[in-house]
């Protein structure tokens, strides 16, 4: 045989053995759906097990039917609501009142509210523990978290932490991450001791971090910061093991477990796709301005981000005005 025949044989005979893998699907906006009511909003918060959205709308929680695609219910008397918890051993919700610095207890099924409960000053962010069975509201002006237990609703201690507190993550055995938006740090409380165990400096490459998520497996955060990075910091030691570019004005951020992908929704109008096995961005998704923060269903590998549209442009440094009847829900999907 002619060399110059048999090393192409060899070649091809290579290319035909190599392993073929079909590529990954885009991520698109599936659905947008209109609501009703006034533009106000904050957290998303979604329960797999009912396939309902809860969405803060300011002065109440609207719940959405991810089947039935409309609003089935709502939840009033959450004055300046930010999050939503959920508690579903205890067929519970909880809800972080800003305005009323208050947390409301509801029943998942009913919808019923059973308790309503003083916390510091202007709670935002807020989480269970499955592991403790115990509530987290993260009190963004007095620094600092009230510690609720799921079952009986009582108030059980509250944790310094100094600054101003902004999204909160568990690890499911023991820990609680929570950002400090004004002293670019991530702190850890044991959720079982109830004392604050640590503080990461995330300086060197965050400003001003909002959005949390977790890998509790590889026990690793994905933190969205004003800077337009996500920092990727271990949970362990508070290294920072990447970052990672991404669209301005990130207010939340997500991670599906299963595809190994972090997610973060950013306000200029981008949801910024990155592969947490290279830590490179996957994709960037055109959404719609004003969609900052956002809910992941991991079992349908969707998101959900909400948006409004601009009346006129905002100045420096404040959210612009948004056109009343515009209140938007986008889905976005494989």
């Amino acid at each position: 045989m002619r060399p110059i025949l048999s090393r192409f044989i060899t070649f091809l005979s290579l290319v035909c053995a190599a392993p073929i893998y079909a590529a990954e699907p885009a991520y698109h906006i599936a659905h947008q759906d209109v609501l009703p009511g006034d533009v106000k909003w904050d957290y998303l918060t979604y329960d797999i097990d009912s396939r309902r959205l809860f969405i803060t709308r300011g002065d109440h929680v609207d719940v959405y039917d991810t089947a039935l695609g409309r609003v089935v219910a709502s939840i009033a008397g959450t004055l300046g609501v930010h999050g939503v918890a959920l508690a579903p051993e205890f067929n519970k919700g909880f809800t972080s009142n800003g305005r009323g610095d208050t947390v409301t207890v509801f029943e998942l099924s009913s919808l019923k509210v059973l308790a309503t409960l003083p916390t510091g000053k202007k709670p935002d962010a807020i989480v269970y523990d499955p592991f403790t069975r115990r509530v987290f509201a993260a009190n963004g002006e007095s620094g600092n978290l009230t510690v609720i237990d799921a079952g009986s609703n009582k108030i059980l201690a509250t944790v310094a932490v100094g600054g101003k507190l902004e999204f909160t993550a568990v690890d499911g055995r023991g820990l609680l991450y929570v950002n400090v938006e004004d002293r670019n740090t991530l702190a850890v409380v044991d959720t079982v001791t109830l004392s604050l165990v640590a503080r990461y400096d995330l300086s060197a490459s965050c400003d001003e971090p909002t959005g949390l998520a977790i890998d509790p497996a590889a026990e690793r955060l994905f933190v969205g910061c004003r800077n337009q990075k996500m920092a990727v910091v271990s949970g362990k030691t508070g290294k920072i093991l990447a970052t990672v570019p991404i669209g301005k004005g990130c207010d939340a951020t997500a991670y599906d477990s299963e595809l190994r992908l972090a997610f973060s929704s950013n306000g200029e109008g981008t949801l910024t796709i990155i592969s947490t096995g290279t830590y490179s961005v996957r994709q960037t998704l055109a959404t719609q301005p004003t969609a900052r923060t956002l809910a992941l269903d991991e079992a349908g590998h969707r998101i959900y981000t909400v948006a409004a549209e601009m009346a006129a442009p905002g100045t420096a440094g404040a959210r612009p005005p948004l056109k009343p009847g515009t209140f938007t829900l986008l889905t976005v999907s494989r």
